[in-house]
């Protein structure tokens, strides 16, 4: 019998990630969530402006039933953050800069021009200059809002340092309390010329930020005093999963009811959204990757900063432009677009980080 080669030390590859079933059907369970949101809106409006009208306050803008399943979907997610975990900052530093730079200082900006560029400039001839202020509106507050959920699956995609990931996670939950707001009032009414009420704004922040990132801090402290820390991420956290899970995909079916007569009726319009969407997430997670190479940060760190400051939290973007412009905006429909291409291309920048593994400095062995 030949005897096992021996292993080479740091020449081994390690094994491929595993996803777990919905995560590796995602697109699949993505697309016919988004097929069945269309055909409810098309074949029972009736049913889907019902669930549209119900709303916490007159003219609130705010959907009730979205709310909740955004609350079912993050506080799940945000139990997962430990932001006692920001204390190791420090520890690499020069990742976290980069990352925080490009998501905060040139992410949100890149995307108000790009979109000015194309919408009021590139594809003039095609959309009305109204319809192309809502597309920018829309693409600023997609962009504005930087991924804390789905960054775990990505980051556990290219082989990423997981405690990095959750620094960066809990960072970029504290900054969007302080800078979502301003910024995309800022940027909307600057480059789009559409009003911007900073209450509404702020009245989403704290339906869609406070409330979900409160309760989860709460439920994690308490639960982990009450029960331990091994228990709360070994047993309880993975029963939550499917709760997650079946509100995405829940948000998604009716984020697509509610917006099946503008993409059905815009098809064409939902192709024009998706370019500068696009050139936006590869513009963006090429600088943080260069940064990252040019500066040596480890494989570990530089994978996961580029995906971070690639992909958005879409679940915020599409409750924020909802509660701004309305479930049936142009606004809406951009960021409904962020949705649509998120999984695909965010897929395809794993893909890269993992083919470009040999171009950063070897983590230092134990």
């Amino acid at each position: 019998m030949t005897p096992p080669r021996a292993a080479k030390g740091p020449d081994v590859q390690a094994p491929p990630k595993r996803l777990n079933f919905f995560e590796r059907y995602l697109s699949a369970w993505v697309a016919a969530c988004m097929a069945a949101g269309l055909l409810l809106g098309k074949f029972l409006p009736g049913w889907t402006r019902a669930f549209r009208e119900l709303e916490f306050g007159k003219g609130s803008q705010i959907n009730l039933p979205i709310a909740v399943l955004i609350w079912l979907m993050i506080v799940p997610m945000m139990m997962k953050v430990d932001f006692t975990a920001i204390l190791k900052v420090g520890q690499k530093p020069r990742g976290v800069l980069i990352t925080l730079f490009v998501n905060w200082m040139v992410k949100p900006f890149s995307m108000a021009l790009i979109s000015w560029i194309f919408f009021r400039h590139v594809f003039a001839a095609w959309i009305s200059p109204a319809e192309a202020g809502q597309y920018i509106a829309g693409t600023i507050i997609l962009a504005a809002a930087p991924c804390t959920a789905m960054v775990f699956v990505w980051s556990h995609l290219t082989g990423g340092d997981p405690g990095y990931t959750l620094v960066q996670v809990s960072l970029n939950d504290l900054i969007m309390l302080f800078l979502f707001a301003p910024i995309v009032r800022y940027l909307v009414s600057g480059a789009s010329s559409l009003s911007v009420p900073f209450m509404v704004l702020l009245y989403s922040v704290v339906a869609f930020i406070v409330i979900p990132l409160g309760a989860g801090v709460a439920l994690r402290v308490w639960l982990v005093g009450r029960h331990g820390k091994e228990w709360f991420e070994t047993a309880l956290l993975p029963r939550l999963a499917p709760v997650t899970i079946l509100a995405l995909l829940a948000t998604l079916v009716l984020i697509f009811a509610f917006q099946a007569d503008n993409i059905t009726g815009k098809s064409f319009h939902v192709l024009l959204i998706a370019v500068p969407i696009l050139l936006q997430v590869y513009f963006n997670s090429s600088l943080a990757y260069g940064l990252m190479r040019l500066f040596r940060v480890e494989h570990a760190v530089a994978a996961p900063g580029a995906l971070i400051g690639a992909s958005n939290f879409f679940e915020l973007a599409v409750a924020t432009a909802i509660v701004l412009f309305g479930p049936g905006s142009g606004a809406a429909l951009a960021t409904v677009v962020g949705v649509l291409i998120e999984v695909p291309v965010m897929l395809s920048v794993c893909a890269v980080c993992n083919r470009t593994r040999h171009w950063f400095p070897r983590p230092a062995s134990g």
